[in-house]
């Protein structure tokens, strides 16, 4: 891990939370849903986040041989 991991990892969060906003409501219309605002979207990377970190983890490790 380096010096700018976290700032990275924060900027990354910020970022895929404006691309999941973004595609969110580009999709949603054609599905009926209704479009979500920047912190919804937040909510729903970091609920992402916290599903898919553990598992990406646990196959890295499973992985390495």
């Amino acid at each position: 891990m380096g010096y700018f991991a976290i700032p990275t990892a924060v900027f990354g969060f910020f970022f895929s939370s404006l691309l999941t906003m973004l595609f969110w409501n580009l999709v949603a219309p054609w599905v009926g849903l209704g479009g979500i605002g920047y912190v919804n979207a937040m909510v729903i990377t970091i609920a992402l986040w916290l599903v898919i970190a553990p598992i990406a983890a646990a196959i890295s490790k499973r992985t390495k041989v």
